[in-house]
């Protein structure tokens, strides 16, 4: 990482349900649900002549592992009980083996940790995102944590951070030294063609007049907070980029590096869940639409669930990864050479 990378500000956006938890409350998916539900978005096969299902991989990945592979899910919908029969019993271990790794160590704790419907008490937020937070802490760095999610488990989640703030966690205590405020006050997003409009509390903004206002907004905050994004406008854009939850980034602003951590975020634009705006010219107001694969493991994580659940280094893993493209995407961006090919999409 470059010396320049190490001073930026973070600004990280973060989604909720399969990103740093496993569970969905609306859905009402506990952990043993939701682990279900993800591995059958990351396992991938296609119906033989026989009509009757045939794997192409025997092992999860985010994208198809060859052409004509499609997941599980996308050709059956949601399955709670994946790995309970039917063709995904063959990952009946691997999701065991994760199941075990969520399991919350000692006494239940009232935010921290969750009980499904067996009794069993798991991580409510993944150690790997405590991970994240101590690290970042430790080297010194500048950042904030906005929670993004289409979801209702916000409130729970701010409390859960301020808990872990306080030092309740027990296999994170030092995060009580982290001097980050916590809001515990939702905001939302609601979209709309003519603009964008951010509530939280009192605050109202709009980006009617001036499309940088929340990109200004965003960059400024401290601490850590969170708003609901808009799914209904997402829905009626077909779930694709252009009802995706909005992000703005501004290459000639090198102090700060926006990255945005979600599990939906895919390289195809016509099924992805962020909504990338680029300011292109030093100043403008008015950014324009980028592709996500402009942006990809730059701005853009895509969250893997059993590597966030795995290995407790793996968020900050993918924000060092996002941090060492940034000055070449930058570097490109001075030269010209990304706006002129969005100039021309």
């Amino acid at each position: 990482m470059s010396g320049r990378a190490g001073r930026r500000r973070l600004v990280l956006h973060v989604d909720l349900n399969n990103t740093v938890v496993a569970a969905d409350a609306v859905s009402g998916l506990g952990p043993r649900e939701a682990l279900n539900v993800f591995l059958s978005t990351a396992t991938w096969g296609r119906e033989g002549a026989d009509g009757k299902w045939q794997w192409m991989s025997d092992r999860p990945s985010l994208r198809a592992p060859c052409p004509g592979a499609v997941s599980y899910y996308c050709r059956y919908g949601r399955a709670q009980g994946f790995t309970e029969s039917g063709p995904g019993q063959c990952f009946s271990s691997l999701h065991a083996q994760h199941l075990r790794l969520l399991e919350w160590p000692g006494e239940p704790h009232q935010e921290l940790s969750v009980q499904d419907g067996h009794g069993k008490h798991y991580h409510f937020i993944l150690p790997s995102f405590f991970r994240l937070l101590d690290a970042l802490h430790r080297n010194g760095r500048d950042f904030t944590v906005i929670f993004r999610t289409f979801g209702t488990d916000l409130p729970r989640a701010l409390l859960a951070l301020r808990s872990a703030l306080a030092g309740q966690h027990p296999q994170f205590p030092a995060l009580r030294d982290l001097a980050l405020p916590v809001v515990l006050t939702p905001g939302q997003i609601r979209c709309s063609k003519r603009e964008v409009v951010l509530k939280r509390g009192a605050e109202r903004l709009t980006t009617r007049e001036d499309g940088r206002k929340l990109y200004d907004y965003f960059s400024s905050l401290e601490g850590i907070g969170g708003f609901q994004d808009h799914f209904d406008w997402w829905a009626r854009n077909q779930f694709s980029s252009r009802g995706g939850k909005p992000l703005w980034i501004d290459p000639h602003d090198p102090s700060i590096h926006h990255i945005f951590i979600d599990d939906n975020i895919r390289l195809d634009d016509a099924d992805t869940i962020v909504h990338p705006q680029v300011f292109s010219e030093r100043g403008s107001s008015s950014p324009r639409c980028a592709p996500t694969s402009e942006l990809y493991d730059i701005c853009l994580v895509q969250t893997d669930l059993l590597e966030a659940i795995s290995d407790e280094d793996y968020f900050l893993r993918c924000v060092r990864r996002c941090e060492e493209n940034y000055d070449s995407y930058l570097a490109r961006m001075e030269s010209g050479s990304l706006s002129q090919q969005g100039d021309g999409q």
